[in-house]
């Protein structure tokens, strides 16, 4: 990959788009104006435009015609800390409209140095294959042997296959291959690209896996620069409280966080709070279990918890994890109190290939049916019944073939549409909107579904920025954390970075890597437009304003008094289309550059 479509003083990126078409096995490097990268970067930016553009209208998101996108970002690859993620891209099987997911580790770097800033994959293959990129070339090889195999096994059998030092790997479970509409991506064993069912899109491709390699170095605009201010980042955060809890308890901080504020979403999202919730919770986890801090690349986070079981029938099971968003959705929603039992679920759905937080949702929705007698599925609290309907929804075995198409057709199936929780399809993460308003509003119209992370809007709720109960004043606030979020995502920096860089931080980092000079102003229109672009996607495929909506039962069951009104989530959402400039039916008008 030696072609070098460099047109101006635009650094920090390749200018170079890798395309793939499995139908053929053939593959070219097509050229990516500046224009285009000037107008939303990489990144989400980046994935959003090629995803408006590649895909085809109404497209199913199972055929060969359905493109799987991969984007890097200017910041991958360089000194600073915090941008070790890559970004996938696709039309999703889960909802049906817009589909991203990020995952971290050390695959973004090899990704980048391969020489290209977005990987465009398209058709199906006719038998199982996996993709070797490096910056030497593309090779395409038979993963026959290796279709079957969880993901841990395969990630280490095509790495050793590859035999190329420093190499990394994304593969898909049989849960992706199977079709599951909740699979999801896999990387450095415990790391995912969870959201939206992009595992089912690599299968429906027969594609297995995808490893990356390479040595190159993007120039940048001021290296120098640049290393200043990762080390400036770098003396933040090694001073900054909230970093300092990260890197003592991880993500799982937040089941005592959201107990304690009625917001932990408990018996299929029947209660705010967990009856011994205490034995779930991070300090539990330090003192039960082994703890220690893991990193991705070049990140002083350490947010990570590489954790051993100690003791009990899953001695010596080693996970990272449980995040929060685990432990929310098998030990709130299904009622199960055992932190070891639910690290083994985390490590079944890891090896499986399917995203915890949908998984534990299923389950508890399905527990919540048996109790309806609507089917036979198992009791709240049972473990081990959890663990075998995980089987059988990525094999498709009884229930669980109904179970694997997803909450949307799966409540169709039973009638049970009047219980379902979802946006769009998708289930939301743990904090529950008829509490933290904001959240609400942040889950109804968000594009890929019901969605804590484009916003993480709980983090301004729960810390006390803004009042859980507010409401008119939360829109503002929304759109300005929105937009500098998605800034973040075509970078693309770490979620968790978002207290130590704000608007003047992000101008500094872009000007030294890319040589563009934007001011926080600019940024916001950035940021903006390429939120619309996802809206814009999301509109195209017939998603309207009737879909920015939450479930009937946060409206009228109410926990701990709590409920999110209709007339004020409908009242958020028409403040947040003016805000956006859209129109008052949410149609964002033409974004494509």
């Amino acid at each position: 990959m030696e072609q070098d479509y460099k047109e101006t003083d635009l650094l920090g990126f390749w200018n170079a788009l890798l395309r793939v078409d499995l139908s053929t096995g053939e593959s070219c490097v097509e050229p990516l104006p500046d224009k285009i990268l000037q107008a939303g970067l990489g990144g989400k930016g980046l994935g959003s435009h090629l995803l408006l553009k590649e895909v085809p209208p109404q497209v199913d998101p199972l055929s060969a015609a359905n493109p799987l996108i991969f984007t890097c970002g200017p910041l991958t690859a360089t000194a600073m800390p915090g941008a070790s993620r890559f970004g996938v891209y696709s039309k999703s099987p889960l909802t049906g409209g817009y589909a991203e997911s990020y995952s971290g580790g050390f695959v973004a770097p090899q990704m980048k140095r391969a020489g290209f800033d977005a990987l465009i994959i398209q058709g199906a293959a006719k038998s199982p294959v996996y993709l070797h990129i490096s910056d030497s070339g593309v090779r395409l090889h038979s993963a026959a042997d290796h279709w079957g195999e969880d993901t841990y096994q395969t990630e280490e059998a095509l790495l050793a296959e590859v035999r190329q030092p420093g190499a990394q790997a994304v593969v898909i479970g049989p849960a992706g291959e199977n079709l599951v509409r909740y699979s999801c991506l896999e990387n450095n064993k415990w790391r995912s690209a969870g959201r939206t069912g992009l595992g089912a899109v690599m299968g429906s491709k027969k594609l297995k896996g995808i490893v990356f390699h390479g040595s190159k170095d993007c120039e940048l605009a001021d290296q120098g620069c640049l290393k200043r201010l990762a080390r400036e980042l770098t003396s933040r955060g090694n001073h900054d409280p909230g970093v300092a809890k990260y890197r003592m308890y991880g993500t799982p901080m937040m089941v005592a966080i959201n107990n304690q504020a009625g917001s932990f979403p408990t018996r299929y999202w029947s209660a705010g709070s967990l009856d011994g919730w205490e034995q779930i919770s991070a300090d539990y986890l330090m003192q039960h279990f082994n703890v220690k801090p893991r990193t991705c690349h070049r990140c002083f986070m350490a947010c990570g918890r590489l954790t051993t079981v100690r003791e009990g029938r899953h001695a010596g099971l080693t996970i990272e994890g449980p995040e929060y968003e685990t432990i929310f959705a098998f030990g709130g929603l299904c009622l199960i109190r055992d932190l070891a039992e639910i690290a083994y679920l985390n490590d079944l759905c890891d090896r499986l290939g399917m995203d915890t937080i949908t998984s534990g949702n299923m389950v508890a929705f399905a527990m919540e049916a048996g109790q309806r007698g609507v089917l036979e599925a198992p009791n709240y609290g049972d473990a081990d019944g959890a663990a075998v309907l995980l089987r059988q929804i990525a094999f498709r075995e009884g229930i669980g073939d109904i179970l694997a198409e997803g909450i949307l057709t799966a409540s169709s199936h039973l009638g049970l549409e009047d219980i379902a929780i979802h946006v769009k399809g998708m289930e939301p993460a743990g904090y529950d909107p008829r509490v933290l308003k904001g959240m609400g509003l942040a889950y109804a119209v968000a594009s890929r579904g019901a969605c804590h992370l484009r916003s993480t809007f709980y983090k301004f709720e729960l810390s006390g920025a803004i009042a859980p109960d507010a409401v008119q004043e939360k829109v503002a606030m929304l759109v300005e954390v929105e937009n500098r979020l998605a800034i973040f995502d075509s970078l693309i920096m770490c979620r968790f970075y978002r207290d130590l860089l704000q608007w003047d931080n992000l101008s500094d980092i872009i000007k030294a890597a890319t040589n563009l000079r934007m001011d926080s102003e600019a940024l916001s229109q950035m940021g903006n437009r390429i939120i619309s672009l996802t809206r814009a996607f999301n509109y195209r495929e017939g998603f309207t304003k009737e879909a920015d909506s939450l479930p009937a039962r946060f409206h009228d069951q109410p926990i701990g008094g709590e409920v999110i009104s209709r007339e004020a989530l409908a009242r958020m959402v028409a403040d947040y289309y003016q805000a956006r400039g859209w129109d008052t039916e949410g149609d964002p008008g033409d974004f494509l550059v």
